[in-house]
Order: structure tokens, then sequence, then C-alpha cells
């Protein structure tokens, strides 16, 4: 009998047991002990918003046609397929992919981790065409909002228009908090900001053990916020920032905090600083006066570690994906996932009273649970590094996170 794989989270174990906090002296900086938790998907949880688009429906993995006896499909709800065609792009290809991320590069021996597409169970989901997408963006803009793994998908997408044209980047912001990248001929701006909280938030207290982070939950990011107000789509994503020790501030005051430890100071969990970022950014979108465009909540993915924790041997070795039986969810892991669909299903439902922005669900939970073989694990740095711990959260270039901009397209599509 195989074993059942987990998917690691930085945070405390599920069913409320004392949270466990690993402190290295040498970084100056919190690591969280990542508890290992079994985990699966279940579809239709309360207040999902479950994305529809207009597909042919085939056991074809690429293009496909014929119509859906329903007529519309679920984009998210699939299996994963062997398809011996690979990638869209390489390690080699002139593309910027941060060397973290560039599994290839650096020796990784296996390649039948690239050699899998996501097919959806009632139609097919079409190949991604760079020259469709960037037509479809012709004198449009779009901004990914988030943490290194929005960087991730962003660079995968950069990537994936490599075959058809070159951008230029236009801004680079010091610690690369705002990037943009223009592309000439389609008059298509892209742009990258970087904010994982989405919210506010600065150090609170650093010494040789740990690094606590004061959260306003009520501020939102002026890194980004003040800047995408003439955007036409937003990418938002948020996920292990919010994990490890924080201070929680609303209307300038100490409210509460997540692991602080501290006597006399309400103890609130992760849910709740979780939910008071999305809500105060959407809440923010739905305010901001000029804006009409759509935002896509990426929904978060998980890390995956076996046989240890991250920093204790924990490893993601495999190298196809996994079936589904073998995964089973954490409530812990639930409670997030609707935490955050919760409140994009609140923003989407006053949009529509005020006939403002448009909220969409990019829902990539499921399909990336499966994929435990798409991590760099320690093929995101020359050997010479001498890195010991794996990197089971970012994913490869190339490699499944770009069907994340598979399925996007399609929404585009869709939205016209």
């Amino acid at each position: 009998m195989k074993p059942r794989i987990t998917a690691a989270l930085a945070s405390p174990c599920p069913d409320n047991p004392k949270p466990l906090i690993l402190f290295i002296s040498s970084s100056l900086l919190l690591t969280t002990l990542f508890c290992l938790y079994n985990y699966s998907f279940s579809p239709g949880q309360q207040g999902v918003i479950v994305y529809y688009s207009l597909l042919p429906s085939s056991g074809n993995v690429g293009n496909s046609t014929g119509t859906s006896s329903k007529g519309h499909c679920n984009l998210f709800s699939g299996d994963w397929v062997p398809y011996a065609e690979g990638p869209y792009y390489t390690n080699a290809t002139n593309c910027e992919m941060d060397d973290r991320q560039n599994c290839m590069k650096f020796g990784r021996p296996d390649t039948e981790f690239m050699k899998w597409r996501w097919k959806p169970y009632e139609c097919g989901l079409p190949l991604f065409d760079a020259t469709e997408f960037l037509e479809l963006m012709r004198g449009k803009s779009m901004a990914f909002i988030g943490d290194s793994l929005a960087r991730n998908q962003l660079q995968s997408l950069l990537c994936m228009l490599a075959s058809v044209a070159d951008p230029t980047i236009v801004a680079h912001a010091p610690f690369a908090k705002i990037r943009l990248w223009f592309y000439a001929e389609y008059n298509f701006t892209l742009a990258f900001y970087w904010s994982f909280h989405l919210v506010r938030s600065e150090d609170a207290e650093v010494n040789v053990n740990l690094t606590r982070m004061n959260v306003y939950l009520d501020e939102v990011d002026e890194t980004w916020a003040t800047q995408v107000e003439n955007f036409n789509f937003l990418i938002i994503s948020s996920g292990q920032w919010f994990l490890r020790p924080l201070m929680y501030y609303e209307k300038g005051k100490l409210v509460g905090c997540y692991l602080c430890k501290k006597q006399n100071i309400t103890d609130l969990d992760v849910f709740y600083g979780y939910k008071m970022a999305f809500r105060t950014s959407f809440r923010t979108l739905l305010n901001l006066e000029k804006f009409k465009g759509i935002t896509f909540l990426r929904t978060f993915t998980p890390s995956h570690y076996e046989n240890g924790y991250w920093n204790e041997g924990g490893t993601c070795s495999r190298t196809r994906p996994t079936p589904k039986h073998e995964m089973k969810l954490s409530d812990y892991f639930s409670e997030l996932h609707s935490t955050q669909v919760a409140e994009l299903t609140a923003a989407e439902t006053e949009a529509r009273k005020t006939r403002g922005p448009k909220f969409r669900m990019l829902e990539v939970t499921e399909m990336m649970t499966l994929r435990p073989d798409g991590h760099p694990s320690h093929y995101g740095h020359p050997a010479s590094a001498n890195i010991k711990n794996p990197d089971c959260a970012h994913w490869c270039l190339p490699g499944p996170i770009d069907t994340w901009n598979e399925a996007l397209l399609q929404m585009l599509k869709t939205e016209g």
C-alpha cells in the first residue's frame, strides 16, 4: 500500500493542538514549523463560486469538438492525464524566470512532471495560444498582486508568451515591489505588485530568534491599491505569510495576535486575519471610483512534504501526479479555503447590487493538490549552494503551474 501523501503548511496542526514553532538563530527570521496535513479537495464547499466556461466536450486533451450535454463546464473539476508533447517553453527560453523555480537549469533528472495536462471532466481545456492571449489583451492591462506564488504564475505567463512577443521592462522598483512589462505591438501592460499580506504590514519585533509582524487589517497596502484603478484585469492571491506570528491592528489599535504568545493580548486565529485582509482588499476595489475591471482570486495551493517536516528531512521527490484517493482534506485547510472564498462571494454579491467591478475565482486548489511532483525540491539552486531544505511550496517552470494560465485564458475569453 502506498503511503498517503500529505500537504504541508506553515501553521498550527488541525484540531487545535498547541502550535509548534522552531527558531533558527542564524536567520533573524521566524521559521514556522510546518505541520503535515492529509489533504484532498471537496468541490461545492459552502460559499464557493464555481466558474463555468462554455467549452466543447471531448475526451481530447487539447482543442476539442462537440458540445457538453449541459452546455457548460466547470474547468476546475477534473484530473491530470498524460500528455506526451511536453511544455510550452524550456529553461533556455528567453523569458524572465526565477532561478529558484528553474528546475531543469539545476539538473532535475526527471521530465515526466512536464508531460501531464489538466482534463476537466465535462470538456477539454484548450492549449494555451499566446497570440490569442495577446490579441485578447490588445490595448488592455493586467496586474498580479500577491507574494512569491503570484510572481511564480506571472513568470509562467511571461514564458508562455515568449514565443510570440518580447516585452520591454518599463518599471522595476527597489526590492521588486513593483514591476511593469509593456508589449508594444499589442499595447498591453503587464504588472506585478509585491504585497504578501495585501494589507499594510511591517516587522514588529526582530531578534535572533524570531520576527513578528504588525498587520493592519483595515488598511490596504497602498503598494498596489494606489496603482490599479485603471487596470482591466487583476489576479490577486495570498497565503502562507498569514501562517506566522502576527500582531493584528484595526483602527490603529492592537486588537489581538496570532501565535505571539504574549500575555494580556487577545488570541485570534489565522482565519480572522485572513478574512479581514481579503475583506479590506475587496472592499477597496469596490470603492475605487474608476475601477471597472475584473478581479480573479487565485486560490492558494498547498506545499507537499513527505517523510518529515520541511526542515527535518521532509521531501517532495515524487515524479508524477498523485491519485485523488490518496488525499484527505483537513478541517484546518478547508477553513482557510472557505474563508478566502467567502470573502470573494460577499464582494461579488455587493458588486452586483451596484453594478460595480466583477469578481471571479481561479480555483486551482484541487488540481495543484494532486501535483506533489511539480515543486523545485533541491533543484532551485546549484548543488554547491549547500541549501539543506527543499522547496516544496513553489512550482517548477515549466511545470503544472502553466495550467493556471491555460484556464485564465479561457475565463478571459468567456468574459469577452
